[in-house]
């Protein structure tokens, strides 16, 4: 029935092209309960306890609210302000969208999250819903509006949309009631005051009813109402000028045409290629000259760094003057990244330079072994050049080395042996396995040594070598056996034991010297194992650090780690130890530091009764440390070639894991603690306690401010080079000799936990230590620094070399960016500077780092975080 007293015989509206304000939606309360997570979800995600979800009063939510349409939102998301909530969650707020009436479409919708702070900076939503702006008459939705919440997920905007907050068909009992009462306001029923009273409230219990029973929540909005003169108006959806017919060109000017050729090669190109580089050529390039002005350009490409790619007019003009350049051994790697190895005239006479090219460096070679040159050829020529390098040179590149295995192909032969051996070699290192961990099996037919000394591949040349040395048979396995355990690629890993089984018959077949090198190995992994399962049962041990301790010094106090049989030390094959010292607490021969892994002290007994410290870190990835204390040994060797011996401490550290592995230790003391100590407070104080002299400046010994400063100089430049990060006091260390080193390096190539850290680590104490900026300590250190800059960029591409080689091994700070880590190295050098620009760049780096403010704070917030966890 119709009202007859009511006035809404007349329609009156407003178009929304003509509403010139924006959009406004008051966002009322939500009700219901959301769902509580499970404890499996709470153990998966802890961070999960800190969230609203498990208050017992309601979270502090707060919701967003967003117009879409076709999909794309049309506006920045508008959200709720902050207000915390008690008993039920009762926004009551107006949100001003920002867009207005005549840029709003007929489709558009509103789209409403209801969010949760989760963590720092994080937020998780508890629901989404949407609503559509205008109905199917085309007018905007009035007044309030139960939408239904969907849980978990945010408000979809697409059309048709995933999170209606509207039942699609109206025929739950909500949307029927709903419409009654919209007609019951429009004044199409007939209005009686005591039913209608009695009425709404019965709606509103059937609305809760059904609220409850359909577990869901449910957002109260409210659309505005716009009043005029005593009346109300609705807003009609309208477009000016929608109708006027639009006329589309349909001869632009502009015409786009799919080229399916875009991404060929050039056939012109490709022609120019084959004629340059044909047989034919050869003959008139064997007498072909360069000009003054070519004979530049070609020293400036021969002078590239490793990582330049050459350009294709840089490549045809090697190409070009190649037999000019054979009596260049620089040139070498230049030729052959100028080859198109797919061409098989053009490699042919590529090879049959190789043999004619005045040889190589060693050093130079490394390049040839990395993964842009696959050829065999070229791979068995660089393996030819490593053959020059005695012991000690292929000792410093044979972690490199290790890594380039897994570059070389594995024959048909090789293949058929891995299989074999893959579940002997795979075994865990439980208590049965001891020498046997190097495997015993011999394959029919396979004569390895025979194999192994006329090969010419990388694999067969390590073998051969380690084969004849003490030293690099133990560095090989243990490189090796790091390999095989790891099992990030099974065909690498595959490979890798392969390599470790021609290894073990190679020893086996090479005589009595080296069936005693397979033995020891075989006791070294056996002693490591015995030494893991120490460790693990140490750490289960309940109790504090102290009681650790005495459980330590209780399993190691045992006759066969007390004294056994003479076996080489992993760190040091050239040292034999025969037992490990327990000694008494307070001589600490056995100890666990104050770490959070807690890495075990152990003093082992040499063969000559000399003591060698060690520390065994269980639960640690050393390969990080590992690799750049050997670019240290090596950056240490390439200086002393140069006669400048500065002091370093390239101390050892082998990695027997990807989760242990040994650490050679250095008597000394951490800055930070020299600083707190009352007898010093300074380092010249510490100096002047351990190594007096009236006569000299400073009253310290002369010697040992010249190891200092040097270590300092020396340091400072490598740790710069090298990127290392999380410099601090308490990992810069001090002997009483004088010499500085750096250790844990846990943040390489540039990265960093600390904001803003220094170029280089040098300290206001550290150049203090030197007698201040003004001493004359303080000019040597910085003359020192500069000489070793220079004679460290003369070497650039070996340490590339070296670096390109590791891109794909296990080291986690090249893991995450493999592709830059060479050129993170290079950019350090900076080689596109002359020596004396060198110099300069160098020199404002150092001012840099000693005037530096922001470290200085972050030491003191170091140093405090320090003190509160002691």
């Amino acid at each position: 029935m119709v009202d007859p007293n009511s006035n809404q015989e007349k329609f009156y509206y407003v178009y929304s092209s003509d509403l010139d304000t924006n959009l406004e939606l008051k966002v009322c309360t939500l009700e219901g309960k959301r769902e509580c997570k499970g404890y499996k979800e709470l153990l998966d995600d802890p961070q999960l306890r800190y969230s609203g979800a498990y208050e017992s009063e309601c979270s502090d939510l707060y919701v967003t609210c967003q117009v879409f349409a076709d999909g794309q939102p049309l506006c920045l998301p508008t959200r709720t302000s902050y207000k915390p909530f008690s008993t039920r969650w009762n926004w009551n707020e107006w949100l001003k969208l920002p867009i207005k009436y005549p840029d709003i479409p007929r489709h558009a919708q509103v789209c409403f999250t209801i969010w949760d702070v989760y963590g720092p900076r994080k937020a998780i939503p508890v629901g989404g819903t949407t609503v559509s702006l205008f109905g199917k008459y085309g007018t905007q939705r009035r007044g309030m509006h139960d939408l239904k919440v969907w849980p978990g997920v945010e408000a979809d905007g697409q059309r048709p949309t995933s999170t209606p907050g509207k039942s699609t068909t109206g025929e739950d009992q909500m949307s029927r009631l709903a419409k009654l009462s919209k007609k019951h306001h429009k004044g199409r029923m007939l209005k009686v005051d005591w039913l209608d009273r009695l009425t709404f409230r019965e709606i509103e219990m059937v609305n809760e009813r059904e609220k409850r029973n359909s577990n869901f929540m449910f957002l109260m909005i409210k659309f505005p109402r716009i009043h005029s003169d005593g009346l109300e108006y609705s807003v009609v959806h309208f477009e000016k000028d929608a109708d006027d017919v639009d006329y589309v060109c349909t001869h632009p000017e502009i015409v786009r045409v799919p080229d399916p050729e875009i991404l060929l090669d050039n056939l012109v190109e490709l022609k120019h290629h084959k004629l340059v580089r044909s047989i034919r050529s050869g003959t008139v390039s064997r007498e072909l000259k360069p000009n003054a002005k070519t004979r530049d350009q070609l020293n400036q490409i021969v002078g590239y760094p490793s990582t330049k790619v050459l350009t294709s007019e840089e490549k045809d003009l090697v190409w070009q003057f190649r037999f000019y350049l054979t009596n260049q051994k620089k040139a070498l790697t230049k030729f052959l990244k100028c080859v198109d190895w797919t061409q098989p005239q053009e490699a042919r006479q590529a090879q049959e330079l190789l043999g004619k090219w005045n040889p190589m460096d060693v050093e130079d070679a490394l390049e040839l072994l990395s993964s842009q040159f696959t050829n065999r050829a070229v791979r068995q020529y660089a393996v030819s050049r490593l053959k020059e390098a005695n012991d000690d040179d292929l000792l410093l590149y044979l972690l490199q080395l290790v890594q380039a295995l897994r570059y070389d192909a594995l024959s048909d032969e090789e293949e058929k042996l891995t299989e074999n051996t893959v579940d002997s070699l795979l075994q865990d290192n439980t208590e049965s396995q001891t020498a046997e961990t190097i495997p015993t099996q011999d394959a029919e037919g396979i004569a390895i040594v025979k194999d192994t000394e006329e090969g010419s591949d990388l694999a067969s040349f390590l073998i051969l070598r380690a084969c004849r040395s003490d030293t690099l048979a133990n560095y090989f396995y243990w490189y090796l056996f790091v390999e095989c355990n790891e099992g990030k690629d099974t065909k690498e890993a595959e490979m890798y034991l392969n390599v470790m089984r021609r290894f073990s018959q190679a020893l086996m077949k090479g005589g009595w010297e080296c069936t005693v090198r397979r033995n020891m190995l075989g006791k070294q992994q056996q002693f490591v194992n015995h030494i893991v399962r120490l460790m693990k049962e140490v750490s289960q041990f309940g109790g504090g650090r102290n009681k650790k301790i005495h459980r330590l010094r209780d399993l190691l106090d045992v006759p066969e780690l007390t004294s056994f049989g003479p076996i080489p030390l992993l760190l040091d094959p050239e040292i034999k130890i025969k037992g490990i010292i327990v000694g008494t607490p307070e001589d600490k021969k056995a100890w666990l530091f104050k770490s959070h892994l807690m890495p075990c002290k152990l003093t082992f007994l040499t063969l000559d009764d000399r003591e060698y410290v060690t520390i065994f870190k269980n639960g640690d990835d050393l390969r990080q440390d590992q690799l750049i204390l050997q670019i240290i040994r090596l950056m240490d060797k390439l200086l002393m070639k140069e006669n400048l011996d500065l002091k370093l401490t390239p101390y050892k550290v082998l990695a027997t894991s990807g989760s242990h592995g040994f650490v050679q230790f250095i008597e000394s003391t951490p800055i930070a603690e020299i600083l707190d100590k009352d007898e010093d407070r300074s380092i010249q104080n510490y100096f002047r306690r351990h190594a007096p002299c009236e006569s000299a400046p400073l009253g310290i010994s002369p010697e040992v401010m010249d190891t200092y400063v040097k270590s300092c100089a020396g340091y400072c430049v490598i740790t710069y080079i090298l990127g290392v990060g999380d410099r601090h006091l308490d990992n810069l260390l001090l002997t009483k000799s004088g010499n500085l080193f750096h250790i844990d390096f846990g943040y390489i190539l540039g990265r960093d936990p600390k904001p803003l850290p220094p170029p280089m680590k040098l300290s206001k104490e550290m150049v203090e230590g030197m007698g201040g900026a003004s001493s004359e300590f303080y000019q040597t250190f910085r003359k020192q620094c500069f000489t070793a800059f220079l004679h460290l960029r003369r070497h650039a591409n070996l340490i590339l070399n070296l670096f390109s080689l590791m891109v794909d091994a296990n080291v986690p700070d090249i893991a995450l960016e493999p592709d830059k880590t060479v050129k993170k190295v290079q950019d350090k050098f900076r080689l596109d500077l002359s020596d004396e620009e060198a110099v300069q760049y160098l020199q404002s780096l150092i001012d840099e780092s000693v005037t530096a403010m922001f470290p200085v704070v972050v030491e003191h917030i170091h140093k405090f975080a320090q003190y509160w966890r002691k």
